[in-house]
């Protein structure tokens, strides 16, 4: 009996073992798909980290306008007064008088041609004459410019 009886044990033996192999291979199976899943994760961990980084970048650029806007408000104040000084200069009515001696207007441009106009045209104007701008402008420079001399404005 004493034989069977390790027989029987051995047996017993053998079938916990080839159970105790069975759960290893289910733990086996279990722990590949476990290591699938995981690279799936880091993957898709990856993708989430390019975009962030990305959403990163953009915020940063976004900031970098937010803090330059005060910057580009103050140069488009700029263009615009310069535009608005365009437009006002092209709608102005301009006479440009020629012929008269260097400094025959003397300090004040715009008296000089409220008084010698009317003789020059042998117009009495009534009312007097009115200038928005005078400005003298000499022969050319010897710089090839004719910037004014200098300037006065009358009422």
């Amino acid at each position: 009996m004493a034989d069977s009886e390790q027989v029987t044990t051995m047996d017993h033996i053998l079938q916990q073992i080839t159970a105790f192999i069975r759960r290893l291979e289910g733990m086996d199976t279990a722990i590949t798909s476990l290591t699938l899943e995981t690279k799936s994760m880091r993957s898709e961990i990856a993708g989430f980290q390019t975009r962030v980084t990305g959403m990163e970048h953009q915020i940063a650029t976004m900031e970098d306008h937010v803090h330059k806007a005060p910057e580009k408000d103050q140069e488009l104040l700029i263009l615009r007064s310069k535009l608005t000084d365009l437009e006002a200069r092209s709608q102005r009515d301009n006479i440009r008088l020629f012929g008269f001696p260097e400094l025959a207007e003397g300090t004040d441009t715009s008296s000089f041609l409220r008084s010698v106009l009317p003789k020059l045209t042998e117009i009495t104007f009534d009312p007097p004459l009115e200038f928005q701008r005078a400005h003298r402008l000499g022969p050319k420079r010897k710089d090839g410019t004719s910037k004014p001399h200098r300037s006065s404005s009358a009422c």
